[in-house]
């Protein structure tokens, strides 16, 4: 059968479609903060597009440029401003644990990407709701969130499955393994049932779930394995790597796998459609929507 094309604009539609109806609604619109204290021109890029994709959708964004030794300060005042609705970083500012600091100073409540220590504990602790009836449920980093979205829209999350379990049986690659993207993607669908390999330049790892009484979410096991070990047995290949020298070899893919590109670049060979049965190029506008959603969320919790 011909290679599936999926773009990211048919799946980001539905979502779209709900926030703008919702925001329409209401007598104050959400507002984003973004905060824009590196030179890094896909970072520009973003930040104009979550500008434009913002607006359609009735959102307010306001994007503030400062030195990065000034982002601390900025970031607490608009901590305390009651008319940010949400706060978003562009990564990377300094590139090394200091960026992880930055993370933790925003305020959960105004935390758009998911990042704050708060939510990384939910995430890989597998535990999806911030309060104990379940009413308020936790924010999930918007390009992790916008693959799953992916992936349960192609089919590959099977809904006949018990919740929590819908990705039992599938072995899946994650060719990335960044704090921001990566790791909690590989999370995600570890603690969904998959069996997922976490490959990075040094190593690969194993992200599998481990249920039993006191435990409910995934564990990591490092492997010497190669790439091309593991690339031939998964059903699912994802990849992020931010540069476009690096190709995933079409040799290596399954016939009929599933093949999802997050990079900002292509990261597949063209070949990659005559062996897959659907391909995802990039997630970018359904990452724009999860952003929309999270924001959305925020406001709503805080109102």
């Amino acid at each position: 059968m011909p290679c599936k094309v999926v773009l990211a604009a048919e799946v980001a539609t539905n979502y779209t479609s709900e926030i703008k109806s919702e925001v329409s609604q209401k007598p104050v619109k959400p507002k984003l903060v973004g905060f824009l204290a590196n030179d890094d021109p896909y970072a520009e890029k973003y930040a104009q597009s979550s500008s434009k994709h913002l607006a359609e959708a009735g959102l307010a964004f306001e994007l503030r440029q400062v030195p990065r030794d000034e982002l601390e300060n900025a970031l607490k005042e608009a901590n305390q401003d009651p008319s940010v609705s949400g706060i978003l970083v562009y990564y990377p500012v300094f590139s090394d644990e200091r960026d992880q600091k930055l993370q933790d100073m925003v305020d959960p409540a105004k935390d758009v990407e998911g990042l704050n220590v708060v939510y990384n504990g939910k995430l890989y602790s597998n535990d999806r709701y911030m309060d104990e009836d379940k009413t308020r449920k936790a924010i999930l980093p918007c390009t992790p969130l916008a693959v799953v979205k992916v992936l349960e829209h192609i089919g590959v999350y099977d809904q006949s499955l018990p919740y929590g379990d819908h990705l039992r049986g599938k072995t899946i690659a994650v060719v990335n393994r960044s704090e921001v993207v990566g790791r909690p993607l590989a999370a995600l669908l570890a603690n969904d049932g998959a069996r997922v390999y976490s490959i990075d330049i040094n190593d690969i790892q194993v992200f599998e779930r481990q249920s039993s009484a006191a435990i409910n979410s995934y564990t990591a096991t490092k492997t010497e394995l190669k790439p091309e070990d593991v690339i031939p047995q998964c059903d699912v290949v994802i990849t992020g790597v931010p540069t476009a020298a690096y190709k995933m070899p079409t040799k290596l893919l399954k016939p009929g796998v599933v093949a999802v590109n997050f990079a900002s670049v292509r990261n597949f060979e063209p070949e990659v459609k005559d062996v897959a049965s659907i391909y995802v190029p990039s997630v970018g506008k359904v990452t724009v929507s999860m952003l929309q959603r999270n924001l959305l969320r925020l406001f709503n919790y805080q109102n």
